[in-house]
């Protein structure tokens, strides 16, 4: 073989390998491209600052810093007798428009304030769902019930991003000065509008923003605005039904899971 011939084979074996490295690489970038979400050039969903209200949690949804949740610690302050002539708890059961046999869910249950009041108006044949983060505010629920006799309260120990509910199985969902505190509230309300039956509610109690003699935390309350901008994506299913107004200091914001074509 001449040098000239034995310079030519290099070459194309040079050639071949540069080839096959090339072809590998091209793989290797398609796969990762595979594993990379699609939409990484979006705006998050959420956002963090540094500075902000030192009763939230620096972390922003649509415009919005989500509140501190109230830990177990609190319950005194849920079952405070006031509660009634401050909060109207008679006014806002009688605006959920409950009837008997009705499944509920109250979301952020707490000690079971809310739920006993549900669970009385539903009746024996109705089921509260009594969902919560903490098990010491399911095992303060459960105390409560077997104190007073209650059998229709169903306590879920519920997640960061799920309140555990099965899909359309859901009459009402009520949410009574929690949903400001969800850390993470379109993934808590995509569950939520997936849990509804078509054409079942969800309520979002919450302090009015949008009056300042309202005796609470900024952080604490929400705008009629601000609740319909989070329950806007068109995913969720869900359309604006009515705001009820009769609360002290709270609106009752009421949206409807759409049916299937609706």
């Amino acid at each position: 073989m001449t040098h000239s011939t034995a310079v030519s084979v290099v070459r194309r074996k040079r050639a071949a390998i540069l080839v096959t490295v090339l072809a590998v690489l091209a793989t290797n970038r398609a796969a990762v491209a595979q594993e990379q979400p699609a939409a990484t050039n979006q705006t998050p969903r959420y956002t963090f600052l540094e500075d902000h209200d030192p009763n939230g949690i620096g972390k922003f949804y649509r415009g919005r810093e989500i509140a501190r949740v109230m830990g177990h610690q609190g319950i005194l302050w849920l079952e405070r007798p006031e509660r009634e002539q401050e909060e109207g708890l008679s006014l806002l059961i009688e605006s959920l428009q409950l009837a008997p046999g009705m499944v509920v869910a109250d979301i952020g249950a707490g000690s079971g304030v809310i739920s006993t009041k549900l669970a009385e108006q539903i009746g024996p044949t109705g089921t509260v769902l009594a969902v919560d983060i903490q098990q010491e505010m399911l095992d303060a629920l459960a105390t409560k019930c077997k104190k007073r006799g209650i059998e229709n309260i169903v306590p879920i120990l519920g997640e960061t991003k799920s309140p555990r509910l099965k899909p359309g199985t859901v009459d009402l969902v009520v949410m009574v000065d929690v949903y400001h505190e969800f850390d993470f509230p379109y993934e808590m309300l995509r569950g939520i509008a997936a849990s509804l039956k078509p054409g079942g509610r969800v309520a979002f109690v919450e302090y009015r923003k949008e009056d300042p003699t309202v005796p609470i935390k900024e952080v604490h309350k929400m705008s009629e605005a601000q609740v319909k901008k989070e329950a806007a994506p068109p995913e969720f299913g869900l359309r604006w039904k009515e705001t009820v107004e009769k609360l002290p200091r709270q609106h009752v914001v009421v949206f409807e899971k759409r049916a299937v074509g609706g």
